[in-house]
């Protein structure tokens, strides 16, 4: 499937010309060997102002970007399983201040680092449960082992908690193991971004009775459309799938990891919430889309109106930015400005970023540098994706914003 330029972009706003500057400056990374290949779209008033490929989905190959390219999406996973919560939420099936517990016991007595090393660590009993509030917006004090920048990511590490789980564990024994780690920090004082919508999935499992790839697939994807959107690639399409890379520390040329790379290709043993999809710029464009009209895309409605705006306004404690909470490994990132809402992180104020957006644009982004967001203000979503690790590498996302803003001319 498709997504296919819809409209003259001069009739909603856009200056065709200014949109080809994205080719052109984008193009330059591909051509000096520092992406392999990218696929843009964007769009406003529901309506595709730019659709875009460039470059080799696999170099070694020479297999070119198309427009059904398969792409790992990593943690764009999270505000689909968001989704997933809260229509159980309209439902009222659980409350957000309802300690997770009630559902996933093992999180009944988590304890909190206080001190010491990962060789040896110092834990006082957490005076706050865990709520569902908590896990949909990283404050629950849950982290990643990749992270390495604290005590609590070293010891996720040393339980086999890194990039994935350790072996042999489906997501609940997963979640079971991550909730005898320490948390970073008491659950609601800080921000901390980390494997909260994970143990989120599991949540979604326990309250639905399904696994979380039936309840994507029976409740999300296939009402929606999103047919290439899974946790695997099967192998009819495996060679749609993009290679996954990562710059050479030398020359920032893009180096295939082949290990990680292959993990697309075999259906897990532990569906992941937090990182584990694959999908399309064709699916990923229905589900923007779906939330830039408040929950309803062609007939099928996932979420009220009212529960999209909730979710997408800052629930930060006290009303602050990211940057307040001075969360370790995005020090790359202008986070000043930038509030967390129920899954996404939410536009607060653009000037501290340095690049033009609405307040109240909400987006987020993929381990390998993929990245969406949807401005409600002036009704854009704009999507990019590559597989470029980590994602931090080049400043892909905020260039995107420079050019696709600079090209509304209404």
């Amino acid at each position: 499937m498709s997504v296919a330029r819809s409209i003259d972009p001069d009739q909603i706003g856009f200056d065709p010309a200014r949109l080809a500057r994205i080719d052109e400056h984008f193009g330059r990374y591909v051509d000096d060997g520092r992406l392999a290949g990218w696929q843009i779209v964007v769009t406003r008033r529901g309506e595709v102002a730019h659709s875009s490929t460039y470059g080799l989905r696999d170099v070694e190959a020479g297999t070119p970007v198309e427009q059904d390219t398969v792409w790992r999406i990593y943690s764009m996973t999270k505000p689909i399983t968001s989704v997933a919560a809260m229509m159980l939420w309209e439902e009222g099936r659980f409350e957000l201040n309802d300690p997770i517990s009630r559902w996933l016991p093992e999180f009944a007595d988590v304890r909190v680092f206080d001190k010491g090393s990962a060789l040896k660590a110092y834990t006082v009993p957490a005076i706050e449960p865990i709520r569902v509030w908590h896990l949909l917006t990283h404050t629950s004090g849950l982290t990643y082992g990749f992270a390495q920048t604290s005590v609590v990511d070293a010891l996720y590490r040393a339980a086999g908690y890194d990039l994935g789980v350790p072996p042999g564990l489906d997501l609940a024994g997963a979640t079971a193991g991550m909730a005898k780690l320490p948390l970073m920090f008491q659950p609601g004082s800080g921000w901390n971004y980390g494997v909260s919508t994970d143990v989120l999935g599991r949540l979604v499992e326990v309250i639905s009775g399904q696994s979380l790839e039936e309840f994507f697939t029976e409740r999300i994807l296939t009402p929606l459309g999103m047919t290439d959107t899974r946790f695997w690639v099967d192998e009819p399409n495996a060679k749609r799938l993009a290679a996954l890379y990562t710059p050479h520390p030398a020359t920032g040329q893009a180096v295939r990891v082949d290990k990680i790379g292959a993990f697309a290709l075999t259906r897990p043993e532990c569906f992941s919430g937090g990182g584990g999809l694959v999908s399309t710029a064709a699916d990923y464009h229905r589900f923007t889309q779906l939330l830039l009209r408040g929950g309803e895309l062609d007939g099928v409605r996932l979420l009220a109106p009212r529960t999209v705006r909730y979710m997408t306004r800052n629930h930060l404690p006290g009303g602050g930015d990211l940057a307040s909470f001075e969360p370790e490994g995005f020090a790359e990132t202008v986070l000043d400005g930038i509030g967390f809402g129920l899954g996404f992180a939410v536009v607060e104020d653009p000037v501290p970023a340095r690049v033009p957006s609405s307040v109240g644009e909400y987006y987020w982004g993929g381990l390998a540098s993929t990245a969406f967001w949807v401005d409600p203000v002036e009704e854009v979503t704009a999507l990019l994706f590559t597989q470029l690790m980590p994602s931090s590498t080049y400043p892909l996302r905020s260039q995107l914003r420079q050019l696709v803003y600079s090209a509304l001319v209404d």
